[in-house]
């Protein structure tokens, strides 16, 4: 019994430990909130922003120096809809930036008095995410980080009235007669004659809104208040001016509080009494009991009666202030979500008069229980696929209170690899050539982008010159963009023109898109097939399996693909494996390239026929035109014209001279390898010396079957030159750079070689 009793005492103290919601005192709550003052001064819009800011953080910027940058970053949001979660929701780049955005702008007041619509076709999973993001709230809440307060007063019978004991008994009398009518046991009368009749007895009244304490502090004195508690640092300069704490100073609490304070102060002789008996506790949340947040389903028929009250605590209320008008302990179901979340999981049935009941109270914050007026700031947020919105028509006032934020089908060729991971099993990878399951993950998006775009083809122009890398309609490129990516076969020039008005256009078209296609659960369906049908213990899924699956064996489904976009794909593969083979292969003198790049740097600044010796190498230079265009034509290529190199040179000079050597390196102390420039003309320089890297190789049959050997006995027969090129192309895709395996890595070379993507692509 020693281990039941000790497991008993240890799971009792564990629960003790994460269930706690003790009361406090008004002064302590006082005395936390000059602790931890931006935590106590939260209503459910700053908590639900400090929550998702908790589990996503600040996100990845891969271009943080890029002048154009939109701040349109990589956020994590495992930790939000993925982990710990029951079905896990998979948010993608574009939602995940909308979002935080919207999550952003609901702290400042004027974003508040809105309900939050998300908009999405169906099989977006709009359910699993709202789902997903009420767990996580309601974990935060009641976190120790989340914590916010709400009003318990205790009345004290001693304090208020000084009842005699001829008093109570007359109100015993009555609490009994009242009691009988419940029809309660003999044990529980005695029960309740005992507590009042027990010294120092109290009536306990929690606030059915979940008033903040401090808005029990009168609004003309607020400001005074705020200004004696907190010290002049920076929370207390944004209190007294940041839009987001504007409710501190504006808002009343609930008419049961309001009752309560006022009535209190006929009847006591200085507002010391009347805090004495203000208290504070833990605002705990608990979806399941609608106490913080309350969901609603469209079957979930109206309730019958929406005025709530307790009979008992307003009699008791009653002969403690000997006024049965003083306090009315009314409120509604509204009450029980104020400062919490109303959650509408689907516009349509009941919700949609829900939806339209909440009319009155998001513009106004106000709802009428008979003859009371109760606060209602809540965070309104409602699920709607776009049929629905006829619900709403014809109620303009009301439309301007809603703020949409679409929830589209996946639009990150990155996200949805990740959707399949997590139902297939992180295994899969393993069964395909790298770049395979992206590309078949951009088949799928393929479906859900609008053929036509305006912005990109603002920004490119000519689509043909890209038609070795891309289709017509630029749908592998946008993707790019959709992921945060700009592809390295961008030219110079178009480079230049991603301006950050135009990287903003091609990320607002997305608000378009995603709404048709494959859906959710369609691409999943879809992938099983391709799965099963392909995966094999002896070979790779390869872009040959992926394309006779879409035109063979689901004919179906070409269908709904863009006219060709399946052969642009395979273009797009072709140039991206050549491009990896001849990286694996690059084995140059990066301390020669770097000599040579570094001496061009400051050569750009003399005129030809002088002579310096470099501040970088300490070698004496004769800069000449011969040296600089030799130099140029590695950096450019040998198809460069002249005026395109000199132009080219004059930028260069440019660059170093107004920011390289002056701030660079002078002001910041870069060391010259570690500036912007040195590193572009490095990779300009690489890139042109990878061009060739194959040349020796593409002729050699010797090369083709010593890669087929590798790994093998017969694989030593070859000669030593050969089988240290091949080890060496072979570890350098096994990296984790390239994430091949042996057998893809060999498969890939022998790709490339007999397509000979060398010289189709320097065509």
């Amino acid at each position: 019994m020693s281990n039941v009793d000790n497991a008993i005492r240890h799971l009792n103290r564990k629960i003790s430990e994460r269930e706690q919601s003790q009361t406090i005192s008004f002064d302590d709550f006082l005395k936390i909130l000059t602790v931890k003052p931006a935590a106590v001064v939260r209503n459910v819009f700053q908590t639900f922003h400090d929550m998702v800011r908790t589990y996503v953080g600040v996100g990845l910027d891969e271009y943080p120096d890029d002048p154009e940058s939109i701040n349109y970053v990589n956020y994590d949001c495992r930790n939000l809809f993925v982990n710990d979660t029951d079905r896990p929701f998979f948010a993608d780049r574009l939602f995940a930036n909308r979002f935080i955005n919207h999550v952003d702008d609901m702290k400042g007041s004027a974003r508040q008095n809105k309900i939050y619509i998300f908009e999405g076709p169906p099989g977006s999973g709009k359910s699993t995410f709202l789902n997903n993001l009420l767990l996580k709230f309601e974990e935060y809440a009641n976190s120790e980080e989340g914590t916010r307060y709400e009003v318990v007063w205790k009345l004290d019978r001693r304090i208020l009235a000084q009842i005699n004991e001829t008093q109570l008994s007359s109100f015993v009398d009555r609490l009994t007669n009242l009691l009988d009518e419940y029809e309660l046991g003999q044990a529980e009368l005695a029960e309740m004659k005992s507590s009042i009749y027990r010294s120092g007895d109290f009536v306990e009244v929690h606030c059915p809104s979940h008033d903040n304490p401090l808005l029990l502090i009168p609004k003309r004195d607020r400001r005074t208040f705020f200004d004696d508690i907190f010290k002049n640092d920076e929370f207390k300069w944004k209190l007294f001016t940041d839009k987001e704490y504007e409710w501190v100073f504006r808002e009343t609490p609930c008419t049961i509080c309001s009752s309560i304070f006022e009535a209190l102060i006929q009847r006591l002789p200085t507002s010391k009494d009347i805090y004495s008996m203000i208290h504070a506790r833990p605002y705990r949340f608990n979806r399941r009991l609608g106490e913080g947040i309350t969901v609603f389903n469209p079957g979930d028929k109206p309730m019958k009666q929406n005025v709530m009250t307790n009979e008992l605590l307003q009699r008791k209320i009653d002969v403690l202030l000997s006024d049965s008008n003083a306090v009315k302990y009314l409120f509604s179901s509204f009450a029980k979500t104020n400062n919490g979340i109303y959650a509408l999981m689907d516009v349509k049935s009941h919700n949609a008069e829900r939806l339209l009941e909440l009319h009155n109270i998001i513009s106004e914050g106000i709802h009428k229980v008979e003859d009371l007026e109760e606060n209602v700031k809540s965070l309104f947020i409602a699920l709607m696929n776009p049929e629905d919105e006829k619900t709403i028509e014809g109620f303009q006032s009301f439309t301007d209170r809603i703020e949409f934020i679409n929830i589209p089908y996946v639009m990150d060729l990155n996200t949805e690899v990740e959707i399949y991971r997590n139902i297939f099993g992180k295994h899969i990878e393993e069964n395909f050539i790298p770049r395979v399951l992206h590309n078949f993950a951009r088949t799928i998006i393929s479906t859900r982008m609008n053929l036509a775009s305006e912005a990109m083809q603002e920004w490119i122009g000519d689509t043909e010159k890209y038609g070795q890398y891309c289709d017509e309609n630029l749908q592998i490129l946008k993707m790019e963009c959709y992921t945060g990516n700009i592809p390295a076969w961008l030219t110079e020039e178009d480079r230049k023109r991603l301006t950050a008005k135009r990287r903003r256009s091609i990320i607002d078209e997305s608000e378009k898109e995603g709404v048709t296609g494959f859906s959710g659960r369609d691409s999943i369906k879809i992938f099983g097939d391709f799965y099963a049908a392909y995966a094999r213990k002896d070979k790779l899924i390869s872009m040959s399996s992926l394309n006779t699956f879409f035109t063979k064996r689901r004919t179906d489904l070409k269908e709904m693909l863009p006219e060709g976009f399946l052969d642009s794909l395979l273009r797009n593969y072709n140039y991206a494996v050549l491009q990896e083979v001849k990286g694996a292969l690059y084995n140059f003198n990066e301390e020669q390239i770097a000599r040579d790049l570094l001496n061009y740097m400051f050569a750009v600044s003399f005129e030809p026929g002088s002579v310096a010796v470099c501040r970088f190498t300490n070698e004496k230079l004769e800069i000449s035109e011969e040296f600089l265009c030799a130099i140029e034509v590695r950096l450019l290529g040998t198809a460069i014209d002249e005026s395109t190199r000199l132009s080219f040179r004059r930028e260069t000079q440019k660059e170093y001279a107004s920011r390289t050597l002056t701030q660079e390196i002078l002001a910041e102390g870069k060391e010259p390898r570690e500036t912007g420039l040195y590193q572009a003309l490095h990779a300009r320089y690489v890139h042109n010396l990878k061009e060739k890297v194959l040349d020796p190789f593409l002729d050699n049959d010797n090369f083709r079957r010593a890669i087929k050997d590798y790994d093998s006995e017969d694989f030593k027969t070859y000669d030593k030159r050969i089988r240290d090129d091949v080890s060496f192309l072979i570890n350098n895709l096994c990296a984790a750079k390239y994430h091949y395996t042996k057998q893809g890595a060999k498969e890939v070379c022998v790709y490339v070689i007999d397509n000979d993507l060398a010289r189709r692509f320097r065509s």
